[in-house]
C-alpha cells in the first residue's frame, strides 16, 4: 500500500512538471532540479536517527 502511494506521488509530480514544461521549458528544468534535490534529501533523511541541527 505504501509503495502504491509513492508511485502515485511520483506520477503526480511528473505530470505537473510536464504541464509546466508545456508552458515554459526553462522553468520546468529549474523546478525539476529543485524537486530532485528535495527527493534526495527526503530519501537520505529517513535513515537518520537524531541529528546535529
Amino acid at each position: 500500500m505504501v509503495k502504491l502511494l509513492y508511485v502515485l506521488e511520483i506520477l503526480f509530480v511528473l505530470v505537473g512538471l510536464a504541464g509546466v514544461a508545456l508552458v515554459y521549458t526553462p522553468a520546468a528544468l529549474v523546478l525539476g532540479g529543485l524537486l530532485g534535490v528535495l527527493a534526495v534529501e527526503r530519501a537520505t533523511s529517513t535513515g537518520r536517527k537524531g541529528g546535529s541541527s
